[in-house]
């Protein structure tokens, strides 16, 4: 697909900032690691041979039956007896000495120069999901080690599986929001400015009221006495985040409606529909663009705080704010702290670059070489 003479301005403008277009492309390198996560940070193996099948447990569960075992619960796939049964396709005895059966097989494996053994297991390279529980030897929080490279939080859980969920989790959250907070602000904002009269007065008096309430309150109110979820605080977000771009867009529109352009329109018989978002709404884009880091950032502040206080997300989920809060109650445990501000600081400063840079480059009156 071609992009029309305007975008390719833009698009120019976009990567003579070097900031934002180096930002743009390391933040959606960590976002795509990030997106992956299951494939990078797992307590269950990415592929499985056993008997001249493969197996996927990351996608589907398995019982410890299916690799010969005794349990009908899910099979365990970091204890040795169970990398004993897949390794000698459960023909041996794996429960007497298990470690000293796997070492046999595998050195039966080298000597011969040929596979003995009729399975293996590719795990990830971090074999832990942000909520798995690991055995550092009744030491929580554990500091970094060659298992745990960032170390583990005070309920005995890998901090960088923790922090890569909690990447996604929290960027894809302010995204979210950011959509749909923006959608709504922009259409009210837009029937404000373009209409004006009545409707910009009863709106804005609504919109007074609505952004004197205590959000903040509110929120914790309700996630109190209702279960916490993703869903339920999104929705609570963008029902008091709305109103953030009404009162931009709607100084861009109070300000555009009478130029020659609209009138001209009008007098063809073009609907305000069609005025409004197809001939005034890119000139209002530059000022919108540039409330949109600032929104970003502060849904990423806002779940963090909400996270930090207990009133955000499950307490099972891979919070970035909970890990701030441990570093608040550990301070024996400096690594925490650590790796809680530099992730924040490294995931706000690239959405900040990246929208400084997509907002020079709406911006017609700035051109770079």
């Amino acid at each position: 697909m071609r992009l029309s003479p305007l975008n390719q301005r833009r698009w120019r403008n976009f990567k003579a900032n070097r900031r934002a277009y180096w930002s743009l492309w390391i933040f959606l390198l960590l976002y795509g690691i990030t997106l992956c996560a299951e494939l990078i940070a797992n307590d269950r193996p990415l592929l499985v041979k056993y008997n001249g099948e493969y197996y996927t447990p990351f996608l589907k569960f398995y019982s410890e039956q299916t690799f010969g075992g005794d349990l009908r619960t899910e099979a365990k796939y970091s204890a040795v007896e169970v990398q004993c049964l897949i390794a000698s396709a459960g023909s041996l005895d794996c429960w007497d000495d298990p470690e000293g059966i796997l070492a046999e097989v595998t050195e039966k494996d080298t000597a011969l120069g040929e596979p003995v053994n009729a399975g293996w297991i590719i795990a990830p390279i971090i074999p832990y999901r942000f909520d798995t529980i690991v055995d550092t030897g009744g030491v929580a929080p554990g500091p970094p080690s060659r298992q745990n490279w960032l170390g583990t939080d005070d309920t005995s859980r890998d901090i960088l599986a923790r922090v890569i969920y909690g990447f996604r989790l929290s960027v894809s959250f302010a995204l979210v929001v950011t959509l749909l907070t923006s959608i709504i602000g922009i259409i009210a904002g837009a029937v404000q400015g373009y209409f004006g009269g009545l409707t910009d007065l009863i709106f804005q008096r609504v919109i007074e009221l609505w952004g004197s309430m205590p959000s903040l309150y509110v929120i914790i109110i309700v996630t109190a006495f209702w279960e916490k979820s993703v869903l339920l605080l999104v929705i609570l977000m963008v029902i008091f985040g709305w109103t953030s771009l009404v009162g931009v867009v709607r100084a861009e529109f109070l300000r555009a409606r009478n130029f020659e352009y609209v009138r001209a329109a009008r007098a063809l018989g073009v609907g305000d529909i069609q005025i409004m978002f197809r001939h005034m709404l890119p000139n209002a884009m530059v000022a919108t663009l540039t409330m949109l880091p600032f929104i970003i950032t502060g849904t990423i502040g806002s779940l963090a705080m909400l996270d930090y206080l207990g009133f955000g997300l499950p307490s099972s989920a891979p919070s970035l704010g909970q890990l701030s809060r441990q570093a608040q109650g550990n301070l024996q445990a400096p690594w925490l702290a650590w790796t809680a501000f530099f992730t924040f600081a490294v995931m706000l400063s690239l959405l900040v670059f990246i929208f400084e840079g997509i907002r020079d480059a709406f911006d017609p009156r700035k051109t770079f070489r």
